[in-house]
């Protein structure tokens, strides 16, 4: 399929131009968030003793703040403009990096790669972006333009690691992250671009029809499930970018270095990035045809399935990158599906909102993955009982999306929409 936007008349233009902004902004902020997996084992080789632990705990805080903070972010966009959240994340996320690189401690790890770098990521990822986009886009065409920001953003995840692998093996951990930090730089000319008609329409409006819509979206059970639902997907992909390297580094069967492995995972990680572009197109192609929540059932089960072959045979280079490249095609092609579900399900009026708490029970998801992974490691020496339980996560939310209803909410005292 093709991924070309029509460009007639002025709203398709403006939607086109906030479409590539917004490309941008979640490619810089995927893609640099992407590189801690291949530093956390260097990082805690010279600050903690060798002991992942610590770092993957940062990256689990990181995690768990960018869930929290992005109903918050979603409410600033909702309420004040997407362009003033977007301005917010990009600041807290150059904070954070540079606490990163200059921090000795664990807590200032926690505060810098944790707080900071989890709020940045908040203020300019899928809460925001997504909800601009799809304020923005024709109604008939906010599935489509979904897709492709969510697709294009990918490409960060395809850059952003393939560098960091080239720069592991010539630079320390320190002097790579500010090779990295100064890739945020385009973010900031693509910010004044990301801006609808209708999210200034709604600046300063009255909280009241926010809240009650909150309210109601709370006591709706599809819109439960597909939160739950999405706390699996923060858990398998916040696990394997954080952990990945460092499982490829001590379990491939390989007579390479051991930078070269991690390297190896970094490159693995960019690959599943690359795969992801055309996943997430295919998938939201496959929404459009098929019942959006059968077609993100399908992804979950699948996922399962593909970890349990990948665990279940030896890890060699070419497993590793197969695996790769089947969960890459898996990625993030949930996001636009379960984006498109809120926006059918309660109107665009307070998508930023009401997607970041869905996004809070990704990032949850997402915390769990990374810091039990880091506990096992250093406990067990091993992976396997985190890689089971992803199994297991897997297939009980393909089972959870079967029971989401794909139509609007009920609409008690108030309507949703436009």
């Amino acid at each position: 399929m093709t991924a070309s936007i029509p460009t007639i008349g002025h709203d398709n233009r403006a939607a086109l131009t906030i479409v590539l902004a917004g490309s941008v902004v979640l490619a810089l902020a995927f893609g640099v968030r992407s590189v801690f997996g291949g530093v956390i084992q260097p990082l805690s080789n010279e600050l903690f003793g060798g002991s992942i632990e610590v770092f993957s705990l940062s990256i689990a805080i990181q995690n768990l703040v960018w869930g929290l903070a992005q109903p918050g972010f979603g409410l600033i966009a909702d309420k004040f403009g997407d362009r003033r959240a977007l301005w917010l994340g990009f600041v807290c996320y150059v904070v954070g990096m540079l606490i990163c690189i200059l921090g000795v401690t664990p807590l200032a790890q926690h505060v810098g790669a944790g707080v900071f770098v989890g709020m940045g990521i908040s203020g300019t990822a899928f809460g925001v972006v997504l909800a601009a986009v799809g304020r923005a886009a024709p109604e008939e065409k906010r599935a489509r333009y979904l897709g492709i920001t969510s697709a294009m953003g990918s490409t960060g995840q395809v850059i952003l690691p393939l560098l960091a692998s080239w720069l592991v093996e010539w630079l320390d951990w320190r002097m790579t992250l500010v090779v990295v930090t100064f890739a945020l730089a385009p973010m900031a000319l693509c910010i004044p671009f990301l801006r609808s008609n209708a999210s200034q329409a709604i600046a300063g409006a009255d909280s009241a029809p926010i809240a009650r819509t909150v309210r109601n979206a709370f006591g709706h059970s599809s819109y439960a499930l597909l939160s739950a639902g999405f706390f699996v997907c923060g858990f398998h992909l916040a696990f394997i970018t954080a952990h990945l390297p460092n499982y490829v580094q001590h379990f491939c069967v390989s007579t390479a270095s051991a930078a070269e492995l991690r390297a190896l995972g970094l490159q693995a990680l960019a690959l599943a990035g690359l795969a992801n572009i055309f996943g997430t197109l295919f998938a939201s192609h496959l929404g459009t045809r098929f019942p959006r929540p059968y077609v993100l059932a399908a992804i979950y089960a699948l996922r399962a399935l593909a970890i349990l072959i990948f665990i279940s045979l030896p890890v060699t280079p070419t497993s590793v990158m197969i695996f790769a490249l089947v969960m890459g095609g898996l990625w993030l092609s949930t996001v636009p599906l379960t984006s498109a579900l809120v926006l059918a399900m309660f109107g665009s009026r307070a998508m930023g909102t009401l997607f970041g708490f869905v996004f809070l029970s990704h990032q949850l998801g997402g915390f769990a993955g990374v810091w039990l992974g880091g506990v096992f490691f250093d406990r067990y020496a091993s992976y396997d009982q985190i890689w089971y339980l992803a199994i297991a996560l897997g297939a009980l939310s393909a089972v959870a999306h079967l029971l989401v209803q794909e139509r609007a909410a009920p609409r008690t005292g108030l309507a949703y929409g436009e």
